[in-house]
């Protein structure tokens, strides 16, 4: 298993209680000799699911769940294994870094491309045409 400090599981495990808002990713998991990298903003109750934008490497990083478990089982060459960043401190919500991943065919951290994908989904938000009325 890949150890998750107890503030950082209890942080996941009330974003995963909390489902709705957009939250930040808390933890990054990597490929120290790959592609793959994870982002994950909750960890449902099971202890095992998490929520987040994965990125396997194949230039289709995509939102939704994976397991725990099943990342720290896998077996690279020379004895490594997926590693968390322990450096990793996220800006904005898990939806400014899909977006901004969208665009660049891999998750980024590009701060010019992050700040670009937050300013268009507020921008977005704020031109939402409300609904008419009169139907």
């Amino acid at each position: 298993m890949i150890p998750l400090p107890p503030d950082l599981r209890a942080k996941l495990l009330a974003n995963g209680a909390a489902r709705g808002p957009d939250h930040a990713p808390l933890l990054k998991l990597f490929n120290p000799i790959g592609a793959a990298t994870w982002l994950a903003s909750e960890l449902y109750e099971d202890g095992d699911t998490l929520f987040g934008l994965a990125d396997l490497g194949f230039g289709c990083p995509e939102m939704g769940t994976f397991s725990l478990t099943e990342i720290a089982s896998v077996r690279l060459p020379y004895g490594l294994r997926i590693e968390r960043d322990l450096y990793f401190r996220a800006r904005f919500g898990l939806t400014v870094y899909s977006d901004a991943a969208r665009i660049a065919g891999r998750i980024t951290e590009d701060e010019r491309l992050l700040a670009t994908a937050a300013r268009a989904r507020e921008l977005n938000r704020n031109t939402e045409i409300p609904p008419d009325p009169d139907g």
